[in-house]
């Protein structure tokens, strides 16, 4: 019996340590974007100011079959920038019922100074926006007036 408490004492002490940190790791919600030619992709949901501000820079790479899904409480012009972005990007705004209203393609990164890197779209109001990865928006006919499902 003298030996169980310490032998509770050291599993406990295991299992914490093996326990990734709060910090660590980010729980990422994500969601599956149907496009035109049938392509199902699963894009990642940003939905608070924090993130979507973030949205992705500092990523290296975007998967073919992976995206962000920006999504706003309400229709507005809203521009993206690709500041610390280190990837090109095809950015898609839609309206409300999910139809593409305007497309950004090949949108290029920006490692300047914030002031120095462009903005784009935000010409219509939408109230979502697709980032895929560059040339994916072409390959599965993405194109304005198409509608995406989600």
């Amino acid at each position: 019996m003298r030996l169980f408490g310490p032998f509770v004492v050291f599993v406990a002490l295991l299992c914490t340590r093996c326990a990734p940190k709060e910090d660590s790791y980010q729980l990422v919600s994500t969601r599956p974007v149907t496009l035109p030619d049938g392509a199902v992709i699963q894009a990642e949901v940003k939905v608070t100011g924090e993130e979507m501000a973030r949205g992705m820079m500092f990523r290296d790479s975007l998967a073919s079959d992976k995206g962000m899904l920006f999504i706003h409480g309400a229709p507005g012009t809203n521009a993206y920038w690709m500041h610390n972005c280190r990837i090109a990007l095809d950015i898609i705004w839609m309206n409300a019922a999910h139809r593409v209203v305007e497309i950004s393609a090949n949108t290029p990164p920006c490692q300047a100074q914030p002031r120095d890197c462009p903005s784009y779209g935000g010409h219509f109001p939408a109230q979502y926006v697709l980032e895929l990865g560059s040339g994916e928006a072409r390959k599965h006919s993405v194109d304005v007036g198409k509608t995406l499902s989600f």
